[in-house]
């Protein structure tokens, strides 16, 4: 494959994961990490650049999202205070592990997270805040932290399970919880991760910036088509997208 066909594959491959992640709150990583090591990365290359590009998806997502004025400063910051640090800690442990058994693991897990909104018709159509007392945060704080840890670790569809997190703990509708999911997820929880995969391995920085350009185009128009569309084709996006993520992570 020649340097100007590749790059086109990789641009055309980031725009479509990201539409599709923008409209989801999750699961670029279905797409687009096969791809980078089909085309030759090693694992553990081609997660730190796909966790790098994937920072550009959450802009893109950013840019549309801050234009609705749906998001609350303090509650993103608790979010932020509650994940990132698992992240760093996921993160610093993967190139160390097997992972073949927890994918297989995370894969069933994602699975029933589409199942579970399919069978749960009205879950996430009505923004209905709760558990935002003392102990109601803690808990869930908790269970951030826990998919911080996965986000930092594993390769696809964790912003899946932040989505469906803040539905259901917290009563975001889709689309309050997935501009959380990938405004924090996408630019601070993939950054920090990205961070620390630099750090403790490498990242293939030719391929870069074309990720980047498709990632911010489609984290944008897809966050745009979420918006204008509203809560029910993000619930069935929702619900696709976590379906492939969790088959690819279970036969991947």
């Amino acid at each position: 494959m020649t340097d100007i066909s590749e790059q086109i594959l990789l641009f055309v491959i980031s725009l479509v994961a990201n539409f599709f992640s923008a409209l989801a709150g999750g699961g670029a990583g279905l797409i687009q990490l096969p791809v980078l090591i089909f085309l030759g990365l090693p694992f553990g290359l081609a997660l730190a650049t796909h966790k790098v590009a994937s920072v550009a998806l959450g802009v893109g997502a950013t840019i549309r999202h801050l234009k609705s004025g749906r998001l609350e400063r303090l509650f993103a910051l608790y979010i932020l205070a509650t994940g990132i640090p698992g992240v760093v800690l996921g993160a610093s442990i993967i190139l160390h592990v097997p992972e073949r058994g927890a994918q297989m693991a995370l894969g069933l897990l994602t699975m029933g997270l589409g199942i579970y909104s399919y069978i749960s018709p009205n879950l996430g159509q009505i923004l209905q805040p709760r558990n935002r007392h003392k102990k109601g945060m803690i808990y869930g704080g908790l269970a951030i932290f826990a998919i911080g840890i996965l986000n930092g670790s594993l390769t696809s569809g964790t912003g899946l399970f932040v989505t469906i997190w803040l539905i259901r703990w917290f009563g975001l509708d889709y689309k309050t919880a997935v501009a959380y999911t990938l405004i924090l997820v996408g630019i601070f929880w993939n950054g920090s991760g990205a961070t620390a995969l630099g750090i403790l391995g490498d990242i293939y920085w030719q391929w870069i910036p074309v990720l980047i350009i498709g990632s911010l185009i489609g984290g944008y128009f897809g966050a745009h088509m979420a918006i204008i569309k509203g809560n029910r084709l993000i619930k069935h996006s929702y619900e696709v997208i976590t379906l492939l993520v969790g088959i690819s992570l279970m036969i991947g």
